[in-house]
């Protein structure tokens, strides 16, 4: 009796002795085994993103801006492209290619404005009088061949500057501008005014734009009236001073 009882409590108490060493020690084997060991050859560095583009005069095309950044919206229009040119979808090099015609346009009207007051205010070398209209048609003949050189190897030279060289077998290379070139700035600033800063030159250039805007729209209504009326624009102005205080325009 006294050996089945003595039985019964080593095996009671063998159910909560320790587990055995081998247990244990097979569990660290799996363990260490799952582990994920490294691999040879695999870089763990993780490269840098490539650089932007350099910005140009302090601008660097957004993709998320309207016009891509470009400086020329102000109050009350603000960003103003009812027609769409510069709308979602059109290339960064078709935007600075409006961009450019833009800014030499109105440059020459600017020029054109001036010239239409200065010309027919002052008689001219040739003796050419009278409304600005006009005044081309009364210079020498061979003072036009003269004016086309001139401004032919202007238009050349600002090609050269700004345009990639044309690939006869590549059509779309007779548009592309140059990725350095900012649109309309050939490098020409006898009088030093271009600013180093880029928030000051992004400020004069919306001046820039603003003003040749504006004599876009000044030249053509100039250049329409003489073609209506065949007066001079003080000429225009005197008359309807007149007829708005009344008087007769025609005495």
């Amino acid at each position: 009796m006294k050996i089945i009882v003595v039985s019964s409590v080593l095996a009671a108490a063998s159910a909560f002795a320790p587990t055995s060493p081998t247990v244990s020690l097979s569990r660290n084997i799996s363990i260490r085994r799952s582990t994920p060991e490294p691999i040879e050859g695999i870089d763990d560095e993780i490269e840098a993103p490539p650089p932007g583009p350099d910005p140009i005069n302090g601008w660097v095309p957004d993709t998320n801006l309207p016009c891509y950044g470009l400086p020329g919206a102000i109050a009350p229009t603000g960003y103003f492209d009812p027609i769409g040119f510069a709308q979602t979808g059109i290339s960064l090099n078709d935007v600075k290619r409006f961009r450019e015609a833009e800014v030499q346009h109105g440059r020459v009207a600017m020029i054109a404005t001036l010239g239409y007051f200065a010309g027919e205010a002052i008689d001219g070398p040739f003796g050419a009088a009278g409304p600005a209209n006009d005044q081309l048609a009364q210079l020498p003949f061979g003072v036009l061949p003269i004016m086309g050189l001139i401004i032919g190897g202007l238009e050349l030279r600002r090609a050269t500057i700004g345009w990639v060289e044309p690939n006869p077998n590549v059509f779309d290379s007779l548009f592309a501008l140059r990725e350095n070139y900012y649109p309309g700035d050939v490098g020409f600033d006898p009088l030093g005014l271009k600013p180093t800063d880029p928030a000051a030159f992004a400020t004069m250039q919306t001046k820039e734009l603003q003003h040749g805007r504006l004599a876009m729209i000044g030249a053509a209504g100039m250049c329409a009236q003489e073609l209506v009326n065949h007066k001079t624009i003080m000429d225009t102005l005197e008359f309807y001073q007149k007829v708005y205080s009344g008087g007769n325009p025609y005495e």
